[in-house]
């Protein structure tokens, strides 16, 4: 007969499918079952193992075997089953485990890189029995196999609170869980508490249970993560590697959960080769059988290095807590109390049914024992019965008719053993079948009473507690702050110098030390050939440096986050610090201490453009920078400073002009605008805009020429005029290349195109009018240019930044 075909909605047909198989997915591979806490496959393992009889008193057999046997249960491919089987073994991976393997398990270092299964060998833990205890009194429901031949367990007697001792994760469809492992003691401590107060509060539950207690130890950080966790099921710590300091060096003894210690050092070895962490020396694994140990060599402030490993490794890592497991084939969130509440509820039926099989076995033994008293009373005629009978139905029925015995009493007379009729024999029934009476006693006592059969729980829990108790692994930090790396910056004057071609670097400031004018300086960096110094500045090592580029965005970056170097060496390439587009350049840089509220910050360009906008409109920094200045027609930002709103700004020009204005005269606009005209250009260029805070205008040209001249010289002048003359430009001074305002307390650092920097006191440069050609400042090498100045702020001083400008 042909088989009736009912047309279906494909999109009905679609979701039934779908939720069959997620349900399937979730039942039957990836969770683990609350009563304990095992997923589908170790169960079948354990269970399999259980029935080849591989207990830790036999002998180890293969892996393969124990997959082969396995394979009856699970049909999910023997990868899966040996995988599994592995992870049972691993002491770092189970805080408690349930296989002791013989062979290459993996290790912290290759946990995956473990002999196959043809090669290994394995057998039972200990512990592994208090799982698969009681299994053969009926303690637990059975059903069919995969294909029907055979019966498994749905879950496992379980005396141990599994599921939280070893922990579990896995994805579902559409769901995941993560529980981590904990303590046995505080474990076992818990579920003891809520036997004996069931309305328990999880509060005081947290007491006993201090928090998750990893193979790997460890330190968690942050106590609040935990309880956020014990009281809805979800939550996040943050668990950090235990390290401790020797004489330049840090010494890590263990790692968080669930971390490649290979994997570990290699990302630090990168880290350091990339020079996104500055300080290392050299990394060595020492670790052995007594322990781990990582040895990293510094050369630097051991604090903030460690700081730098923690939040650029997994030193440091964040571990997501989402308690989710089956109750009842039902996958359900749980928080501390839950989980343990329904392991109770699993233990009570087991014990229960235990206690009820054993009744029973009691009841018909003793059912035995008292027709073999009844037969042994009148031994001699039911011996004489017995041999009358012409067959054994005849015997049974004599003795059902006779004596009043059921047929199970008549059957074991007639099976008696004639040994039995011996004094000692009978004294031997008698003493059995008054035991089994009491026996009989106590289990119906213990059936009809909740309390007796907490008790026994309470009992074997601590048995449990007492047999394989330990120490905790990983400490807990009640209390934990965030240490960042400003806090371990030591307060100080930098250098931070910038080349053309994107190498930069900080110095401290005690490099240079004071010269006289018209010195030759000293190597300030090395450049490769073609390239040269382009910027420096001197900052506050906690600053903050927003780099403004050609396409007019700015990028931030701390002072102290930019690599050291030595005078010799020409740094890191800034593309390692900062997300540059394809061919960004850094044009101008600026430090700043905060962003003050009514500060601003003003853009001057080379064409001559001035740009005024709030400076808080600058406080959000974004890994690609945000835009500065909308810049046309192949205009180029120039320099940019922090005002107070009411500056005097002075724009200076390359041919040696200078315009000075009140900051007023420029309306604040928006981030992405173009901003107003400063000074107007005719065939020449803005190189440089001060403030007026000090008495002197500097003006340094490219021939090491330089002045200091009374700023009351210059007049103030309307926004967007040609402004007045500055310096006179010859032939023996060249171009102007930067002016600074100072005082005579300031210092100034001077860089030339081949990377020598003189460092001179402001007092020692003469002070003379607008219309000179200044004095030698300092004396170049052939074919060496001055390309940058750099103005020392003292102490004492009330700046808002220590800000240079520098061009080609």
């Amino acid at each position: 007969m042909a088989t009736e075909i009912k047309p279906k909605l494909i999109e009905e047909e679609m979701k039934e499918s779908y939720l069959d198989y997620s349900m399937s997915v979730i039942v039957s591979r990836a969770l683990p079952d609350v009563k304990d806490g095992l997923k589908p496959v170790h169960r079948r393992i354990l269970y399999s193992m259980h029935g080849m009889g591989l207990y830790p008193n036999k002998n180890f057999v293969k892996s393969a075997r124990i997959v082969g046997e396995c394979f009856k249960y699970h049909p999910h491919g023997d990868a899966a089953i040996y995988d599994s089987l592995v992870r049972m073994a691993q002491n770092f991976a189970l805080r408690y485990p349930l296989i002791h393997g013989h062979g290459n398990f993996g290790s912290i270092d290759f946990p995956h890189s473990y002999a196959q299964m043809r090669y290994s060998e394995a057998k039972l833990q200990k512990i592994s029995g208090e799982l698969i205890e009681d299994i053969d009194k009926e303690t637990v429901d059975f059903k069919d196999n995969f294909d029907g031949s055979l019966k498994e367990p749905v879950v496992l007697p379980a005396k141990l609170p599994n599921l939280l001792l070893n922990g579990s994760s896995g994805i579902a469809v559409g769901m995941a869980t993560n529980i981590p492992p904990h303590n046995i003691k505080e474990i076992c401590n818990a579920s003891m508490k809520l036997i004996e107060n069931p309305e328990i509060e999880i509060d005081e539950l947290i007491k006993h249970v201090k928090g998750p207690d990893f193979p790997t130890g460890g330190i968690i950080c942050n106590s609040d993560g935990i309880k956020r966790a014990y009281k809805t099921g979800k939550g996040k710590i943050l668990i950090r590697s235990k390290t401790e300091f020797e004489k330049n060096k840090v010494i890590i003894t263990e790692i968080p959960y669930q971390v490649n210690k290979s994997l570990l050092l290699e990302s630090i070895a990168n880290l350091v080769k990339e020079k996104k962490i500055e300080g290392i020396s050299n990394i060595r694994d020492e670790s052995d059988k007594e322990g781990m140990r990582i040895v990293i060599e510094t050369k630097g402030n051991q604090e903030l290095i460690l700081n730098q490993l923690y939040k650029n490794t997994n030193l440091q890592v964040t571990f997501g807590i989402n308690m989710l497991a089956l109750v009842n084939n039902k996958p359900n969130v749980l928080n501390l109390k839950q989980i343990l509440e329904e392991y109770l509820k699993h233990r009570v039926d087991v014990v229960t049914r235990r206690t009820q099989f054993d009744l029973n076995k009691a009841e018909a033994r003793a059912h035995i024992l008292e027709g073999l008293k009844i037969a042994l009373k009148d031994i001699d005629s039911v011996i004489k019965l017995i041999k009358k009978s012409k067959n054994v139905d005849e015997a049974k029925k004599g003795l059902m008719n006779n004596y009043g015995l059921t047929e199970k009493q008549s059957v074991a007379i007639l099976e008696m053993k004639l040994q039995k009729l011996t004094s000692l024999e009978t004294e031997k029934i008698n003493e059995e079948h008054k035991n089994l009476v009491e026996l009989i006693k106590k289990l119906r006592e213990i059936l009809n009473s909740k309390e007796k059969i907490l008790n026994i729980i309470k009992e074997e829990l601590n048995y449990l507690k007492e047999k394989y108790g330990d120490e905790r692994k990983t400490e807990i930090l009640q209390q934990y702050e965030t240490i960042e790396d400003e806090d371990l910056i030591k307060e100080e004057n930098i250098v931070i110098t910038l080349t053309n071609s994107g190498y930069i670097k900080r110095i401290p400031l005690e490099v240079y030390k004071n010269q006289k004018r018209g010195g030759k300086g000293i190597i300030g960096t090395t450049t490769k050939e073609d390239d040269f110094l382009k910027e420096v500045k001197v900052v506050k090592s906690k600053s903050n440096l927003l780099f403004f580029t050609n396409k007019g965005k700015v990028h931030w970056l701390k002072a102290y986050q930019i690599p050291e170097g030595s005078r010799y060496s020409k740094g890191s390439s800034i593309i390692n610090l900062l997300s540059l587009d394809k061919n960004e350049k850094i044009y101008s840089t600026i430090a700043i201490e905060n962003y003050k509220e009514n500060f601003y910050l003003v853009i001057a360009t080379k064409n001559g453009l001035i740009k005024k906008t709030k400076l808080d409109e600058y406080s959000n920094p974004r890994k690609g920078g945000i835009i500065a200045i909308n810049l046309k027609d192949n205009d180029e930002l120039v320099n940019a400073r922090i005002t107070k709103g009411n500056d005097v700004i002075i724009l200076a020009t390359e041919k040696g002009k200078v315009a000075k204005f009140n900051e007023k005269d420029i309306r604040t606009v928006g981030r992405n605008s173009q901003g107003v005209r400063g000074i107007k250009v005719v065939n020449d260029k803005v190189i440089g805009m001060e403030l007026e805070r000090d008495p002197y205008i500097l003006t340094i040209t490219e021939n090491g020429f330089g002045k200091k001249t009374d700023l009351n010289e210059y007049r103030l002048i309307s926004r967007g005029g040609k402004g007045v003359i500055n310096i006179k430009i010859t032939e023996k001074n060249g171009k102007v290349v930067g002016i600074r305002n100072v005082s005579d307390k300031d210092e100034i650092l001077l860089i030339t195109k081949k990377g020598s920097i003189i460092r001179v006191k402001s007092s020692g440069i003469s002070k003379i009018g607008r219309k000179t050609q200044g004095v030698r400042i300092m004396r170049l090498s052939e074919n060496d240019k001055i390309v940058g100045i750099a103005k020392v702020v003292k102490e004492d001083k009330k700046d808002f930044t220590l800000d240079s400008h520098f061009q080609e």
